[in-house]
């Protein structure tokens, strides 16, 4: 299964046909539909619509569509009504003729100073009342949201493949970091080691003589209990590589993996962090600090993935 992104763009167009015939028997166009679909990321679904005023009866099937093939992001769905051709324009029937008649003397009776109807505005109401209120109309707006969301879901695959594998090279580049720190892992003991062994004389010279046994060993046990937590990173390389294992399958896997990707990133910058904090030389502090630029870069990857 392949990995979605959350940001994509798509545009189409969709050419409606009018049910009356010309001289030639051919159909007049009655205009077209526009419709564009972007998003960014977001934490959940949130679809925001732009439609013409003679689309919006049609919203709750397209919101219903983009919710059967999204998940995560913010999407937006920009629709709208193309002109017609000016040898297609909508030609008023006698009966639509009459009723703006009845309805103009109505008003005028009423408001005598209201304004007479000009041609351009009849025209522009006749082709008003041609809506895409029509199963044949509705059909050809729902097949364009198809198409579009098809171009829209695959641009977000495609994207969606090349964060991860952006974010593939990143795991192989801390997992390269990680084997340099493992040699390490011995020079650090034995510093540490020589720390303790340090300080141990020199407790005991301060003492000189006068300090029991039982309080040497105590002293010996703090010391010792100190030491063994500054030099357990090997623990931290492990969990690190174990959660670079994770990754990997996720990503293989894929689908919905932005929030298991994103709480396994958490937990990398976790065991980042305790390696330089218990970090005995100065050349394991270094690739502590590589290691934690690597999985921010990742971080700012994942948050675009579905």
């Amino acid at each position: 299964m392949s990995v979605y992104s959350m940001t994509g763009y798509a545009s189409g167009q969709q050419a409606l046909a009018g049910d009356a015939e010309g001289g030639s028997g051919a159909k007049n166009a009655r205009g077209g539909v526009g419709m564009e679909l972007r998003s960014v990321n977001s934490r959940f679904l949130d679809l925001s619509f732009r439609l013409a005023d003679e689309l919006r009866p049609h919203e709750p099937a397209l919101r219903e569509l983009l919710g059967q093939r999204l998940r995560r992001g913010k999407v937006e769905l920009r629709a709208w009504l193309q002109g017609q051709a000016d040898d297609a324009l909508a030609e008023p029937s006698p009966r639509l003729l009459q009723r703006l008649a009845t309805l103009e003397d109505q008003v005028c009776n009423w408001l005598p100073q209201a304004t007479r109807l000009s041609v351009a505005e009849v025209l522009r109401l006749a082709g008003g009342t041609d809506s895409l209120s029509d199963e044949a109309a509705a059909e050809a707006l729902r097949a364009l949201a198809r198409r579009v969301l098809d171009d829209f879901v695959a641009a977000r695959e495609r994207e969606g493949a090349r964060l991860a594998r952006l974010i593939g090279e990143r795991v192989t580049q801390l997992r390269a970091l990680a084997r340099a720190a493992e040699p390490l892992v011995p020079q650090a003991v034995q510093a540490q080691k020589q720390r303790f062994l340090d300080r141990w004389r020199e407790a005991l010279a301060s003492g000189e003589g006068q300090i029991g046994a039982e309080a040497a060993q105590e002293r010996a046990l703090a010391e010792a209990t100190a030491y063994a937590i500054r030099i357990d990173v090997a623990e931290e390389l492990g969990r690190l590589a174990a959660h670079l294992d994770e990754i990997e399958a996720v990503l293989h896997q894929g689908g919905e993996t932005g929030k298991r990707l994103d709480f396994l990133i958490q937990e990398l910058h976790r065991e980042a962090n305790t390696l330089g904090s218990k970090a005995a030389v100065l050349e394991l502090t270094r690739i502590s600090v590589d290691m934690k630029v690597l999985i921010e870069q990742m971080r700012e990857q994942v948050q675009n993935i579905e």
